[in-house]
């Protein structure tokens, strides 16, 4: 909870409903709720196997909501194990914010969706100094961003000035506010949309930005089978989420990914991946030199831990395997490139030159034996807190 300030409690209460600044309240900028926590709190998951099967319990009651796009909703799933933000790109109509509002509501937090415009000024989102004339002085009223999830619709569309607003909070998951440092709960996560085919009063998110996300998921439009089910479902009284966790069981299912097992091969594989992206000639493609102008920076080298042993743990596994960092480099690396002039002239897609760079770095094979994976269990296993 926020220090400093001896009404940082009521202020982060304010900040959970409507914001109180006119300003925002007028313009309808901010929207928030709270989402009710399960009557009868389920137990902390001891092992992998009852964790994948939570997680799994997660994913379905999203999916009872999202027809298809499923690799959207794991992908949503591996930011929040890995303690990462995700940007969601895609055209309007693909249920990119029922998406988020209903993995917020299974997961039993507190959700803020905060529509993004060009008039918006940082203290709609962060909060500011209101002076209060019963005491004579001024008081913080922290902005809607205090929340478990923030839903940041339409990022692109907000003036440089809030973007970089957003920067200190989900880098350092707090907020600097009249000279006092006000944290974030936790957990936090900020899914941001954007739409890629806008151009008009749209500003694009600087790298130093986009950098600030674990992963940037492409959402498709639906094939012609989920089209139909789409318009099956939905076209009468659509089905509503369940919260299925909390808080604490979150905060523990983050922990159990952040100790999953890393063989250090592949650690080098991971390594091997974003050098690649900064000196292609060296691994044998030369032909990508002209093609990146600024390769991957080290957040890709720890996003790609951190998301491979989210989706270890959604798999039921307690260790990573290299088919688990090649399913999330992707998402992890793309929108960390920036491609020179003739590429983007040429059409040339991130997305593409991270499937080139996966195909030539070859994968490791490690090769375990039961004495050396007993070991390395006991070593890495995880301790459930004691409750």
């Amino acid at each position: 909870m926020p220090t400093g300030s001896p009404d940082a409690a009521g202020c982060i209460r304010r900040a959970v409903g409507l914001s109180r600044d006119p300003r925002s309240r007028k313009r309808g900028t901010t929207r928030s709720q709270s989402v009710s926590t399960p009557a009868v709190s389920p137990a902390l998951p001891a092992n992998v196997a009852d964790a994948s099967k939570l997680l799994g319990t997660a994913i379905s009651m999203v999916q009872r909501v999202i027809v298809g796009q499923e690799h959207m909703v794991q992908q949503l799933m591996v930011s929040l194990l890995a303690k990462g933000h995700c940007l969601l790109e895609g055209v309007p109509g693909t249920a990119k914010t029922l998406a988020v509002r209903s993995f917020a509501t299974v997961v039993g937090s507190d959700f803020a969706r905060v529509q993004f415009t060009p008039d918006l000024v940082p203290s709609d989102i962060v909060g500011t100094r209101i002076y209060s004339q019963s005491s004579e002085s001024f008081e913080i009223e922290l902005g809607p961003v205090f929340v478990n999830f923030v839903l940041a619709d339409e990022i692109n569309r907000a003036p440089a000035k809030v973007q970089s607003a957003m920067l200190e909070l989900m880098a350092e998951k707090q907020v600097s506010l009249g000279g006092q440092t006000y944290p974030a709960p936790d957990p936090f996560i900020v899914i941001a949309t954007q739409n890629p085919v806008e151009s008009e009063g749209v500003y694009p998110l600087p790298e130093a930005q986009r950098d600030r996300f674990l992963l940037k998921v492409d959402v498709p439009y639906p094939r012609g089978n989920e089209e139909f089910e789409i318009l099956r479902r939905m076209s009468v009284r659509p089905p509503v989420a369940e919260p299925v966790l909390n808080p604490e069981l979150v905060r523990h299912l983050q922990d159990m990914a952040s100790n999953v097992f890393v063989h250090n091969l592949v650690s080098e594989y991971i390594v091997r991946l974003v050098l690649a992206s900064r000196t292609p000639a060296e691994f044998g493609m030369p032909d990508l030199e002209s093609v990146i102008q600024i390769g991957c920076s080290s957040r890709a080298t720890l996003g790609l831990v951190a998301a491979a042993r989210a989706l270890a743990l959604i798999n039921g596994r307690d260790y990573v395997l290299p088919t688990d960092v090649q399913t999330v480099a992707r998402d992890v690396m793309s929108h960390r490139l920036v491609l020179g002039f003739d590429a983007v002239a040429d059409n040339i897609q991130t997305a593409d030159v991270v499937e080139r760079i996966l195909a030539m770095v070859p994968a490791p094979t490690p090769v375990w034996n039961s004495e050396q994976r007993q070991a390395s269990h006991q070593q890495h296993s995880h301790q459930p807190a004691r409750r």
